[in-house]
């Protein structure tokens, strides 16, 4: 699970540190890094590992072959992706186009959500995170609990 938000600063390289219970969150993946595509409407971009995409992945198959909405939701997730290895520190290197869409300068926000994460531009996440807040409270949101399934894990 990836919860909570880190803000790191990222070098003149484009280089970043993923925070370390994300890389641990990420530890048993076959992949070493993590796997990123933008999110829709927001300057960020949605982090994940190779399993998540695999079942986002099978979530697209549901479609028929070579209908438009397939065809829609494989270019917005996988066209888009980017494969972000893990350097001998922890690190991964943001490309220009990623940086360009979230509107990264001196500072990243990885901020947890669940079985993904984001990665913003600290202050437009601060705006961004703000607003959902507001909008939530004025609407009176609220979230079902799902019971937890034999074996203790959730469904």
């Amino acid at each position: 699970m990836f919860v909570s938000t880190f803000v790191n600063r990222i070098d003149r390289k484009g280089r970043v540190s993923v925070p370390a219970t994300f890389r641990a969150a990420l530890r048993t993946q076959e992949f070493e890094g993590i796997v990123a595509f933008p999110t829709l409407g927001q300057p960020a971009y949605e982090g994940c590992g190779m399993d998540f995409m695999e079942r986002l992945s099978a979530s697209v198959d549901e479609f028929d072959m070579f209908s438009p909405k397939r065809d829609e939701l494989a270019a917005i997730v996988f066209a888009e992706a980017h494969q972000l290895a893990f350097d001998g520190e922890g690190r991964i290197s943001l490309p220009s186009m990623m940086i360009e869409h979230c509107g990264i300068d001196a500072e990243v926000a990885f901020v947890g959500r669940g079985r993904s994460f984001q990665i913003w531009e600290p202050v437009a996440f601060r705006q961004h995170a703000a607003e959902v807040r507001r909008r939530a409270l004025s609407e009176g949101a609220t979230l079902p609990v799902r019971p937890v399934a034999p074996g203790g894990k959730a469904p």
